[in-house]
């Protein structure tokens, strides 16, 4: 089997890759800024309470989390499909480092903003949605386009569960044709060209964010 034919048979399951990861995104993005947010927001009890929550998607073992959901939750009359647990798990688990990159954009923002909000007669949610937010979202792009490509990378675990995606391809070829190194390899490389732009356009977005610093900071 030529390397080209392999690479074929592998971009199969390209599709379930990138539904995997869109649906994780959906999953992601709201829990990063809903809890980013609030963990900004709160204290006390609801905010050792809303920690606890992210620390539990962030430091769980994603594969312990497929595995839990996909096979546990059927016992308790709630029957998951192996795309909407492998998208949510990893959603939710990319989505708690996503709300610690909205939690740190905010707090470096400039406390005097807040009060020259509240001079313009602005309730507290109106500065979070027109002064904070819109200067925070350029801190945290870099960040969630690192997150994203994460998540691209983590969606080879849905293999596990029966998910035929393109790890799940390569390892029912290498199985079939005993060639290990030559398959792993070209998964490999699918990977590198599917993260590799993103990469690319998370350092050129970085650069922006610095230089758009150094021109505020002058001014």
């Amino acid at each position: 089997m030529s390397f080209l034919d392999i690479l074929a048979n592998i971009a199969v399951g390209i599709n379930v890759t990138i539904k995997v990861t869109l649906y994780g995104m959906l999953y992601a993005v709201p829990f990063a800024f809903v809890f980013g947010i609030a963990q900004h927001f709160t204290s006390g009890v609801f905010r050792l309470t809303v920690t606890t929550i992210i620390e539990f998607w962030r430091s769980s073992p994603v594969i312990v989390l497929i595995y839990g959901f996909y096979f546990s939750l059927p016992s308790l009359g709630i029957d998951l499909s192996a795309m909407t647990v492998g998208a949510m798990v990893l959603g939710l688990n990319i989505g708690g480092y996503g709300s610690q990159a909205v939690r740190a954009a905010l707090q470096a923002l400039d406390k005097g903003q807040i009060e020259a909000g509240y001079a313009l007669g602005l309730r507290r949610l109106q500065i979070l949605y027109l002064i904070e937010l819109p200067q925070a979202l350029a801190a945290m792009t870099p960040t969630f386009i690192n997150q994203f490509i994460q998540l691209v990378k983590g969606t080879s675990l849905v293999s596990l569960v029966t998910l035929a995606d393109m790890t799940f391809l390569a390892k029912a070829l290498s199985q079939t044709h005993y060639a290990p190194a030559k398959i792993y390899t070209a998964l490999l490389l699918v990977y590198f060209l599917i993260c590799y732009p993103a990469t690319i356009v998370g350092r050129m977005i970085e650069r922006r964010v610095g230089r758009g610093r150094e021109v505020a900071h002058e001014l």
